[in-house]
């Protein structure tokens, strides 16, 4: 009989880009593999932070779906169009309690033998706990992003009381789940003082079949409306405040002299449009604002590309790991970073020379990397970032090893 795992999530495809994505490829990848998978989820709602077509009109109710061998559960959600550090709070509270009702059946009708809990949003973890107690399942507790470090650190949640209760909370999955797992070096020591536990290394990947790299960048610029000559600076990915990207119209504002640059700023998200004011006010003619690009010409607009900016601000460098860094070395795109020294982004780039790392929110040194991208000859980093990909990042690889080391250890 196959292996029965259960994933409980708050994100889920067909979300493009994040942990919907992650955790979508993830569950196909292992019920390619012959495991009976269920997935307890909501609508897709990210980065747009509304319910996504075809879902708007069934968004408000329960809804099971059959896919490709796996069944998909969705559960309702309150989804805040403008969202505030309390309005996060309550949204995670409407789908915990959205998912616990959806598990409550599972709990008399499904025997899982693995349960996969994959946060934000962390408390979902109680749902793993309390199917592991009553069913006897193994509970995985993975970790994308530490959520109540981010909501302190960026100030999203100002009561000291709230945080620390979240933390005591927090601490009583960490100590109860049967594997610990995240996706970096830097993440997995901040998870591993918290709970004194070992932790499994699950990287992000990146579907190497999907996005490699195309040496026609002239043709592609003219494909997407630009000139052979212009220098075409990208970011792509969820326009939030955790990511800082004032920075972009600052150092677009400095550099406006030059007409061949200009400055994409690609996806979606709750501060995109502040972002198209600030820029409207600034006056700033070589910024674009570009929606979320579909995904059958994804990898034609990153190759066009001629450098990628991965920005975070300095508290947030090793509470996240951006996941666009994952198909930018696919593309042997070249990366500008800004992560400060001694944190798990900063080391993995300076010790594999990936890209350009330059501090964080300092405006002098995004400056100077970027000239440093626009006139030093880079095909050694490009090299090194497909080699990386490639050797490190194979989605097949990534997951072989989850599957021998934490799925198939439950036996």
């Amino acid at each position: 009989m196959a292996e029965r795992l259960l994933l409980i999530t708050g994100n889920y495809s067909p979300e493009p880009t994040g942990i919907g994505k992650y955790n979508g490829e993830m569950m196909q990848w292992l019920a390619e593999k012959g495991y009976d998978c269920t997935v307890i989820t909501t609508y897709p709602y990210y980065p747009h932070w509304k319910i996504q077509a075809p879902y708007e009109q069934q968004g408000h109710w329960y809804k099971k779906e059959i896919q490709q061998g796996l069944t998909v559960y969705r559960c309702p959600q309150y989804i805040p169009a403008a969202p505030s550090g309390m309005k996060r709070v309550l949204m995670d509270a409407s789908f915990f309690l959205a998912a616990f009702f959806r598990l409550f059946i599972l709990l008399f009708t499904r025997k899982f033998d693995v349960v996969m809990v994959v946060v934000p949003p962390f408390h979902l973890g109680f749902l793993g706990l309390l199917y592991k107690w009553i069913r006897g399942a193994r509970l995985l507790y993975h970790i994308q992003d530490l959520q109540i470090e981010a909501a302190r650190d960026l100030q999203m949640i100002r009561s000291r009381w709230l945080i620390n209760t979240l933390f005591r909370m927090e601490r009583f999955i960490l100590h109860r789940a049967d594997l610990l797992s995240s996706i970096s070096e830097g993440m997995m020591r901040k998870i591993g003082a918290k709970s004194g536990r070992e932790i499994f290394f699950f990287p992000n990947w990146v579907a190497l079949s999907y996005f490699f790299p195309i040496n026609e960048r002239q043709q592609l610029k003219a494909g997407f409306g630009f000139r052979a000559e212009d220098k075409v600076i990208l970011y792509s990915g969820a326009i939030g405040e955790k990511q800082g990207l004032e920075s972009i119209l600052d150092v677009a504002m400095t550099m406006q002299d030059d007409p061949r640059l200009k400055f994409l700023i690609c996806g979606a998200g709750p501060y995109k449009t502040t972002l198209e004011n600030k820029a409207r006010s600034m006056s700033l003619q070589n910024v674009i604002f570009y929606p979320t690009q579909a995904s059958s010409h994804f990898n034609r607009f990153l190759n066009m590309a001629d450098i990628h900016l991965v920005i975070q601000k300095a508290n947030a460098a090793d509470l996240v790991m951006p996941s666009k860094l994952t198909t930018i070395l696919a593309v042997e795109g070249l990366a500008l970073i800004t992560a400060n020294e001694g944190t798990s982004l900063y080391e993995l780039v300076r010790t594999h020379e990936l890209g350009i790392v330059v501090a964080a929110e300092n405006q002098q040194a995004l400056h100077e990397g970027l000239l440093q991208a626009l006139n030093e000859d880079s095909g050694h980093i490009t090299s090194r970032a497909g080699d990386y990909a490639r050797n490190f990042l194979a989605i097949d690889s990534i997951m072989t090893s989850f599957e021998g080391n934490a799925i198939k250890a439950s036996r």
